[in-house]
């Protein structure tokens, strides 16, 4: 199979036109000639959009939003008074209207002329930020991995299909040609019977070798709402902006980081929709013992099927890895493998076999297309947007399932009807305690009965 090794193809056309249902992308209703649910928006009605969490993830999210006429950047929300300023100068500059802003996110919620929030907090507030605004009738775009716990995942799916509000989840490679092409060369069979997917992520972010001492929080800080549902815990420099990520209590580390990006693709890849039978696991701060870090600088997690297993590593030490990247997946076929990353994917047969080297390097942007698909699906009120809210779920999920493998050095079975591992030491890592006053979402009794 030859493919063109530099594909061009544009933001919108791409939204249209690659998408397909049985890729697992949906597109709009009206696109494809099927009805949708009722509240469609007119091509020329304003969607307003806010932005909750304005320092990183959620920014570039919130950017990629003026590329479309139709939406509108009015609102931000920040802890910190410093970003939340800079942050909305910076957008009065570039709309010429100056944006409302919020210290506490219930208050932007309770703004009627908003129709959607971005949530780019870290990751221990997605739940409850994600439930509470589905429950005040907007949409989300809510930053991966979709939780910090697999019980928060399975309430903010509830909320978002209760409540019937789309929900996009940012795992961006959903809406990427390079990712698209890969499915479709996959779903061909060229690489014959797939028996393992390898993952891995080696960044060296994941190792904070220096840590700051403990110290009050910075001016315009409000830190006790940074912690929100988390524990009481004293102020450091190393566990907040941007390293949050190697705690416990607000991340996960490189596999729910970016290995959520790209275990999305292996699942995605081998049509895999469920959860594994079991999962093994080992981590720790091998590469560097006084690492301040609370995730691993090194891990290996396996998640078994009965026809597939599926394998992350991390190595924090080296910004290298296999085939020269120091991120990516190899799909490994009977007839040869498919190693892929952003920055597009090789085909390289075994020796003997009349598979055909292949190569794609497109010119792709997923995240402008990912927001884009947002997007239209807010106009046409289709709730199957390209990343769902159930397979964020299942993504953060599998994710999860390797954390608490690695954190009670176990091989674990979970039960996703019961809830359980049958293991209470596991089972403790399913569920975080909400610090008082928040408490873990649920849907009001008298709304579950209508």
């Amino acid at each position: 199979m030859k493919i063109t090794s530099q594909a061009m193809i544009s933001r919108r056309d791409f939204i249209i036109h690659s998408s397909v249902a049985a890729a697992g992308l949906m597109v709009p209703g009206a696109l494809m000639g099927a009805e949708s649910p009722s509240g469609k928006r007119g091509t020329d009605e304003k969607i307003r959009v806010g932005l909750i969490g304005c320092r990183s993830m959620g920014w570039g999210d919130y950017v990629e939003f003026l590329h479309f006429p139709e939406a509108e950047c009015t609102a931000l929300c920040d802890i910190d008074k410093n970003v939340l300023e800079s942050r909305a100068a910076e957008l009065e500059k570039i709309t010429g209207n100056k944006p409302k802003i919020y210290s506490d996110y219930r208050k932007m919620l309770e703004d009627k002329d908003i129709d959607a929030v971005v949530i780019g907090t870290p990751d221990h507030w997605h739940c409850l930020m994600t439930c509470d605004a589905c429950a005040a009738g907007k949409d989300v775009y809510v930053e991966k991995p979709l939780a910090n716990s697999i019980a928060e995942c399975d309430a903010m799916v509830a909320f978002a299909e209760h409540y019937k509000r789309v929900v996009q989840v940012g795992q961006q490679q959903r809406s990427g040609l390079i990712w698209h092409e890969m499915k479709k060369y996959l779903d061909t069979g060229s690489l014959g019977r797939i028996a393992k997917v390898n993952v891995w992520g080696n960044f060296s972010y994941a190792s904070i070798l220096r840590p700051a001492q403990d110290s009050t929080p910075p001016e315009g800080v409000d830190f006790d709402m940074w912690l929100g549902p988390a524990p009481m815990r004293s102020f450091n420099g190393s566990r907040f902006h941007g390293s949050w990520r190697m705690f416990w209590d607000y991340g996960g580390g490189l596999v729910t980081d970016w290995g959520v990006h790209l275990l999305d693709m292996a699942l995605w890849g081998t049509n895999t929709t469920k959860l594994p039978r079991r999962v093994m696991a080992t981590g720790g701060n091998f590469a560097y013992p006084t690492n301040y870090a609370e995730t691993f600088d090194t891990r290996s997690v396996l998640w078994e099927y009965e026809d597939l297993t599926i394998q992350w590593n991390n190595v924090a030490a080296a910004e290298v890895g296999p085939y020269g990247k120091n991120y990516g997946l190899e799909f490994i076929g009977t007839e040869g493998v498919l190693v892929a990353n952003r920055e597009g994917w090789d085909v390289i047969p075994k020796p003997g076999s009349k598979l055909e080297p292949a190569s794609f390097r497109p010119d792709d942007k997923d995240r402008t297309n990912h927001v884009g698909n947002f997007l239209e699906c807010i106009r046409t009120r289709n709730l199957e947007p390209a990343c769902t809210i159930r397979n964020g779920s299942l993504c953060a999920k599998f994710a999860h399932l390797g954390n608490i493998a690695a954190r009670t050095r176990s091989c674990l079975v979970y039960d996703d009807v019961r809830k359980t591992f049958g293991n209470s030491e596991a089972d403790r890592l399913l569920k975080p305690a909400y610090r008082a006053p928040w408490t873990f979402p649920e849907i009001p009794a008298k709304k579950k009965n209508k």
